[in-house]
């Protein structure tokens, strides 16, 4: 077999998609997707908060659960990590040096979150776990933006 050479760049043709910054589109999409995903289950995780906070009937009590809490108090903790989560989507979405970071360690946190409160809700904490794996991944993928102009 004979190995051709790659053809010259032609950067009105490139062969990856990419951004006007010089990061690729497909990291940039991906993490515009992850911040929307945070609001989106940020705002979820509120609205599941104040559901547990108002009505303590409104998930189904365990019976013997080694990480079992008050249901009020599982509402507060909803509430509190969405709110966070919420707000760290948005300075994603706007572009803030400090959203990055803190969204991986968020998203982190509300996989614990979630783990903690599967037997409660497991179809929705196992959806919520991996909406966080996937926001982990983009945001540690993502090149850094350049600031040289």
């Amino acid at each position: 077999m004979t190995q051709h050479a790659a053809p010259p760049f032609d950067p009105k043709h490139p062969t990856h998609p990419t951004t006007s910054a010089g990061g690729s589109a497909w990291a940039t999409g991906g993490t515009v997707f992850a911040g929307v995903l945070m609001m989106v289950s940020g705002i979820l995780s509120v609205l599941n908060g104040i559901a547990g906070i108002a009505a303590d009937d409104v998930y189904t009590r365990l019976g013997s659960y080694v990480y079992e809490f008050n249901l009020t108090t599982w509402g507060w903790i909803h509430l509190v990590i969405g709110v966070l989560v919420a707000v760290t989507g948005w300075g994603i979405l706007q572009g803030k040096d400090w959203a990055r970071g803190a969204g991986i360690g968020l998203a982190a946190l509300s996989m614990v979150e979630y783990f903690m409160f599967l037997p409660y809700a497991p179809f929705w904490s196992i959806i919520s776990i991996a909406i966080a794996v996937f926001v982990i991944w983009a945001l540690a993928t993502a090149g850094r933006p350049s600031t040289a102009k």
